[in-house]
C-alpha cells in the first residue's frame, strides 16, 4: 500500500514526503507544478505525477496502479492578500479541486485522508490559546475555502464513510536538517524566509505590517512550528487513521507559544549576525492581532509533540538553506 501526496512538491508537502519515507512508506507525489518544484521531488527520488487533482479519470488510474490506501492533501492556493483580491480563484482550485479529488477517492475506494487546514479558519480569535472548539469566523476567503473543505469532509464521513483528519498549521517556517529541500515560493510572502533573504543582501528591507496592534511591541504575534514538526504530525495522523475509525475530526498544529515581527527580526538578526534593515508600514486588512495555538488535542490524540520549541532553532535551520540556496531550487 501506499500514501498519495498532493501538491507533495510544496513546502511543507515536500518535507512531508521525506518523512514519510525515513519512515519506509511508499509515497506517490502528484503536484501539476503551478507552484512546486520538480527539483525537490527528484532530490527525493520518487515518483512525480505532473496531473492537476481536477482530473478525475487520472487521479483514479494513479490511486489504482499505485494500491493507494491513504491521501495526504496539499494542493491549494495559500495567499490570503491574493485570496481577497482573487476570491472566486481561491474557490475554483481550492474548493472545486478538493470536491474532484474526494469524487476520485470514493470511486478509486481510498476513503483515508490527511487534509491540510489552516489557523486561518478561526479569523480573529476570540480567546487565546486558540482551541479547536473556537468559533469559526475567516477573515478573508483562503481561510474560508479551508473552511468549506472541513466540511465537506464531514459530510463525505457521513455519506462515504471517508475518514478524515484536518490539521489547523499555525507558521510554518524552517527546512530539513539534512536535505536538500527547503521553503522557496515565487512570489515570497511568508515573514522568516523574506527577513532571511534581507539578511542576504536579495532584498533591501523587511516591511512590518502595523505597530499599533495590542501587543508588547505593537506587531502581530504568531505561533511559529518548524516545518519538520508539522510532517511528523501528518505521519502520526495517517497511522491513526488507519489503526481507528476517525471520522471527520481537526487538530491545530503549534508549539502553543507566540512571537511577534519585531522578535522575529531581532532573533534572525542575532542568528545571522548580520543587519537587516527595517521599514514600518500599515496594518494589512485581515491580519489578526494575535494567533496562537493550543496543541494538547494533537499532543494527546495523535501522540505527537513538536521538537523544536525555540524560536532560534527555527530561525537557524532555514538560514542554513538560504545560505546553501540563495535562489532556492533555481540555484
Amino acid at each position: 500500500m501506499s500514501i498519495l501526496v498532493t501538491g507533495g512538491a510544496g513546502y511543507i508537502g515536500i518535507h512531508t514526503v521525506a518523512e514519510l519515507i525515513a519512515h519506509q512508506e511508499e509515497v506517490v507525489v502528484v503536484d501539476n507544478l503551478g507552484l512546486g518544484h520538480r527539483e525537490a521531488v527528484q532530490a527525493l527520488n520518487v515518483p512525480l505525477y505532473e496531473v492537476d487533482i481536477r482530473d478525475r479519470d487520472k487521479m483514479i488510474s494513479i490511486m489504482k496502479n499505485h494500491q493507494v490506501d491513504t491521501v495526504v492533501h496539499f494542493a491549494a492556493f495559500s495567499q490570503v492578500g491574493e485570496s481577497v483580491r482573487l476570491p472566486l480563484k481561491y474557490y475554483q482550485n481550492n474548493v472545486a479541486g478538493t470536491t474532484e479529488l474526494l469524487a476520485a477517492m470514493v470511486e478509486a475506494g481510498v476513503l483515508r485522508i490527511v487534509f491540510s487546514s489552516t489557523a486561518a479558519t478561526y479569523g480573529e480569535p476570540e480567546a487565546t490559546p486558540i482551541v479547536e472548539s473556537h468559533p469559526k469566523h475567516p477573515t478573508n476567503p483562503y481561510g474560508e475555502t479551508k473552511l468549506a473543505i472541513e466540511r465537506m469532509l464531514h459530510w463525505s464521513a457521513e455519506a462515504h464513510g471517508m475518514q478524515s483528519v484536518s490539521l489547523r498549521y499555525f507558521n510554518a517556517a524552517g527546512a530539513h536538517p539534512d536535505l536538500p529541500i527547503g521553503e522557496h515560493h515565487a512570489n515570497e510572502s511568508h515573514l522568516i524566509p523574506i527577513v532571511l533573504q534581507t539578511a542576504l543582501g536579495l532584498r533591501q528591507k523587511v516591511t512590518v505590517f502595523g505597530t499599533d496592534y495590542p501587543t508588547q511591541d505593537g506587531s502581530c504575534i504568531r505561533d511559529y512550528i518548524h516545518v519538520m514538526d508539522l510532517a511528523s504530525a501528518h505521519r502520526l495522523a495517517v497511522q491513526k487513521l488507519r489503526s481507528e475509525h476517525a471520522g471527520a475530526v481537526a487538530y491545530n498544529l503549534g508549539i502553543g507559544k507566540g512571537y511577534s515581527v519585531i522578535e522575529v527580526i531581532d532573533t534572525s538578526r542575532a542568528v545571522t549576525k548580520r543587519e537587516i534593515p527595517v521599514e514600518w508600514g500599515t496594518r494589512r486588512e485581515g491580519d489578526p492581532a494575535v494567533l496562537i495555538a493550543s496543541p494538547d488535542l494533537a499532543k494527546q490524540a495523535l501522540h505527537w509533540s513538536p521538537t523544536y520549541l525555540e524560536l532560534s532553532s527555527i530561525i537557524a535551520s532555514a538560514w542554513a538553506w538560504h545560505l546553501n540556496h540563495p535562489n532556492g531550487y533555481k540555484s
